[in-house]
């Protein structure tokens, strides 16, 4: 059994009624099969027509896999069952090796609800419920650490299932039960959920068209074209297709006239458009629709999509904060994004993609909307924000700056690591072949990422910082990702002090805070030594009064 199971005991429970998925998902399994037949396909046409022994091969192969895969899909469906009783969620699967899962209703911590287009082409939707120690997911109705996978619903049962799930009593009686450090290290009452559950869905933010003009302002107006680039070489390549004697890339090159003072940045511009025109396109897509809002008994919900769907519900006692991201593009234009840092997201390649409360927005509704959720309907406003913490405004203090050999750190980083070398290695070349322009290159670099480097060491030390306000941590750092990350102080499940022989030397110490959620661990970079130790225990009392003295222990916040 995952976390937050337990052998299932239905003498204990009222018996409900057994479900099975949709008989439609038979055919979701199958889709995969038009991949490969579209690329023989086009193996034939651009051969000519001609069937050769190897395409026959080919096709018997996909036939082959096609029915063991059919086969496997249908004994999936025939065994695959499920049911809410009045303490749990259980989940029968297996043929060969039988599984029943079974997790108490208490330790629901997250539902998402998403249907690629082969699912909306049949009316369909995939459910997972993340659960306390979700870690990453499993196949259909498993999850390796405790993560439970339905595949797949009719979208009336998903959405009946999940209201179920999210709303049975049985929940805030089992929340009740844990007053402490729980499974993901969240204190939780009942009292304090029923007192915070909204009369009706409080609607934090909609779909804005407005945003789009951020969507370029994100590595993926380079790195995704790229990427595309990549696997279409790759494709060609594995197809017998030399992509260079195509006749647009011909055409292409000609028309430059074959220099390469004029091919790269031709290349770098039509680039930058088509990346710029994709992130747009992509941005639109993923936020059709979208919609950020408090429902349920205080329940967090991230509606957004147009060709794949997908819904998220965060348990409120589950959140433990949330991050306001500024990569360096999207800062420079006043530019923001926020996740939500919450347990049984999956792993975190998961959580990235489920917790993104907001895309790319200006930073003023980025702060607003983290006000929003650290501060729930019916729940006592924060004081203070981050807003006012990070603008210095009202009666907030200032984030803590540190120590200034955290800029010396950062800027022979970046010296040793990306400037020194690359000179190194063209002046070597100039040297042993003899080419006068490598000995420019070697200078001109070096002149032109002295200067850079110093600005971004002296732009990452500027960003660092760190404070506690009312019953948040918070922590700010990163240049090319600047992220003020807003915890709640009782997630804080330990202390993790690093630091190298030359930090040791310059005074200093990094911190990380552990959480059961999100990244698992935010760090507090090159930190004063002298206050580190202190700091931790005021942020988060008790976890450290085994291994201070009586000063570190009476240390103010």
């Amino acid at each position: 059994m995952g976390d937050g199971t337990a052998a299932p005991d239905t003498s204990a429970t009222s018996e409900g009624t057994w479900h099975a998925p949709d008989p439609r998902t038979l055919a979701v399994h199958v889709s995969w099969l038009a991949a490969p037949l579209a690329s023989t396909l086009a193996t034939v046409a651009l051969g000519g027509g001609r069937v050769t022994a190897g395409t026959w091969i080919t096709l018997g192969s996909v036939a082959a896999t096609f029915l063991v895969i059919t086969a496997l899909g249908l004994a999936r469906w025939r065994t695959t069952r499920y049911r809410v009783t009045d303490t749990a969620f259980e989940l029968r699967t297996g043929l060969l090796g039988r599984s029943l899962r079974r997790v108490p209703l208490h330790r629901v911590r997250s539902i998402d609800l998403y249907a690629h287009p082969v699912h909306r082409l049949f009316g369909l939707t995939v459910l997972r419920v993340g659960t306390a120690g979700s870690a990453s997911g499993g196949g259909s109705g498993t999850g390796a650490s405790g993560e439970l996978r339905l595949e797949a619903l009719t979208r009336a049962d998903a959405e009946r299932l999940r209201k179920s799930l999210l709303a049975h009593p049985a929940r805030t009686a089992g929340a009740g039960t844990e007053t402490g450090a729980g499974a993901d290290g969240a204190a939780s009452t009942s009292a304090s959920t029923s007192a915070l559950a909204p009369a009706s869905d409080t609607v934090l933010a909609t779909a804005d068209w407005r945003r789009l003009r951020y969507a370029p302002l994100t590595f993926w107006v380079f790195g995704g074209v790229l990427t595309v680039l990549g696997t279409a070489w790759r494709v060609l390549d594995g197809m017998g297709v030399e992509p260079w004697r195509l006749g647009p890339v011909r055409r292409a090159a000609t028309a430059v006239g074959g220099s390469p003072w004029l091919l790269a940045p031709a290349a770098l511009l039509v680039t930058a458009l088509v990346g710029a025109v994709g992130a747009v396109v992509l941005a639109a897509e993923n936020w059709w629709r979208y919609r950020l809002e408090w429902t349920g008994p205080a329940t967090l919900r991230i509606r957004r999509g147009l060709l794949t769907t997908r819904s998220v519900s965060i348990e409120r006692t589950r959140l433990h904060g949330v991050a306001l991201r500024e990569p360096l593009l999207l800062r420079a234009a006043g530019g923001a994004s926020v996740r939500a840092i919450a347990g049984g997201l999956g792993n975190r390649e998961e959580n990235r993609s489920r917790s993104v409360l907001l895309p790319p927005a200006s930073r003023t509704e980025a702060l607003g909307i983290c006000a929003a959720v650290l501060t729930p309907p019916g729940g006592t406003p924060e004081a203070p924000t981050p807003e006012r913490l990070d603008t210095g405004s009202g009666a907030a203090p200032r984030l803590t700056p540190h120590p200034r050999p955290a800029f010396r750190r950062r800027l022979l980083r970046g010296l040793g690591w990306a400037v020194a070398p690359v000179s190194a290695v063209l002046a070597l070349l100039a040297a042993l072949l003899d080419v006068g322009v490598l000995w420019h290159c070697a200078w001109g670099y070096a002149a032109v990422a002295v200067p850079a480097g110093w600005w971004l060491a002296r732009d990452a030390a500027r960003g660092l910082g760190h404070g506690v306000a009312g019953s948040r941590l918070l922590i700010r750092s990163g240049t090319f990702s600047r992220d003020l990350v807003a915890l709640r102080r009782e997630s804080v499940l330990s202390w993790t002090f690093t630091g190298t022989p030359l930090s040791r030397r310059a005074g200093l110490l990094s911190v990380t805070a552990g959480v059961a959620g999100g990244e698992d661990g935010y760090r507090i970079p090159d930190m004063s030594a002298h206050d580190a130790v202190a700091f931790a225990h005021a942020a988060a009392p008790g976890i450290l009064d085994d291994f201070l003295v009586p000063n570190h222990r009476a240390a103010p916040a």
